[in-house]
């Protein structure tokens, strides 16, 4: 089995800390090795205990979790967890956070005062386990060096379209990429991040202060249009339909039986396929799981662009592994080079 993952948890209510330290010491390859009440006791055990990961809550005495971060990953780089309210203010300050240094999230429902402990423990156990094994790869430089394939150069249409499937560690890779953008982009972009509700607005509304382009979260009936990005909103499904010429819009879904995920890539990205045949360049970035592996193959399909985001610069790489390993792909790219390659296709040049 190897050596554990050893967990610091993090939060000021007893009850929290100890439903936290129930659910990870389930699973027999995490130890909750202490715990702590607010983040200057964070940051004094971090350095002394050194864990491989840190659960983190945001709303503390003394110490408040997004300095908390800062604090640890200036000091003690370690990845961190951020366990948020699911509200309007925790999607918000979840955003600060990740920004601050922290690699995700886990939303959690506090219902009469008591976590809504089934509905996130798989989901925590899965992250916990994916990122720090990742984390340690990249620690004891295990890990393949960044991409250096040659993007395709065969001759194509110009894009109309850009499709982004994303998950775990997305917030960050897209403000690594939405903001390297011209303000003339000339393409749309479409986006499914697996959020929950709250968290896909406040993204949108993050990635729009710093972006040239406009990002906006989806809603129904949604103009498509150049210079333009558009979220999925979380609990929703979002396609894309063709509403005349030229025109497209973007058509909300409730959810749809046997998928997972919500919003799917796979929905999106297979409405893209559709919508603009070979014309569509679909972007498969970091997250758990296989979702947009149905819609990478249905844009490769109909002859359009396929790129995903490599290992080395993947929070979790399972999403592109999938794609890559079912031969899907046309080009495997480091993420800083993914927005400037976009740049090119985007403007006719090598695509």
């Amino acid at each position: 089995m190897g050596e554990k993952i050893r967990v610091l948890v993090v939060d000021d209510s007893p009850f929290m800390r100890a439903a936290i330290k129930r659910m990870l010491e389930s699973d027999p390859e995490i130890e909750v090795i202490d715990t702590a009440k607010d983040g200057l006791e964070a940051v004094e055990k971090v350095k002394r205990l050194k864990p491989d990961l840190v659960t983190m809550d945001v709303e503390m005495p003394r110490m408040d979790g997004i300095t908390a971060v800062k604090q640890i990953m200036k000091e003690s780089p370690v990845p961190i967890v951020m366990v948020s309210s699911l509200t309007q203010e925790g999607a918000k300050t979840t955003i600060e956070a990740l920004e601050a240094g922290a690699v995700d999230y886990i939303p959690k429902e506090l219902k009469k005062s008591s976590l809504d402990i089934l509905n996130i423990k798989q989901q925590l156990l899965q992250k916990i386990k994916a990122i720090a094994r990742t984390w340690r790869k990249k620690a004891e430089g295990r890990m393949p060096p960044p991409s250096r394939r040659s993007p395709s150069r065969r001759r194509r249409h110009p894009v109309e379209a850009i499709v982004i499937g994303v998950s775990t560690g997305g917030p960050k890779a897209l403000q690594r990429i939405i903001p390297k953008l011209p303000a003339d982009f000339p393409v749309p972009i479409l986006i499914a991040q697996h959020m929950p509700p709250y968290f896909t607005k406040s993204l949108a509304e993050r990635l729009d202060e710093l972006s040239r382009i406009r990002v906006v979260e989806g809603s129904d009936g949604e103009e498509v249009a150049p210079g333009k990005a558009i979220i999925a909103p979380g609990g929703k499904h979002m396609k894309v339909l063709r509403i005349s010429g030229d025109g497209c819009a973007v058509k909300l879904l409730d959810n749809i039986k046997g998928l997972i995920y919500v919003p799917s890539a796979d929905v999106l990205m297979e409405s893209a396929a559709e919508v603009y045949g070979d014309k569509v360049v679909g972007v498969i970035l970091t997250g758990m799981g296989n979702d947009g592996l149905k819609g990478m193959t249905k844009i490769k399909e109909k002859g359009g662009i396929t790129i995903a985001q490599d290992e080395n610069s993947s929070v979790i790489f399972g999403m592109p592994k999938a794609c890559i390993e079912a031969r899907v792909v046309d080009e495997v790219l480091n993420l800083d080079e993914i927005p400037h390659r976009l740049i090119e296709i985007a403007q006719g040049g090598g695509a």
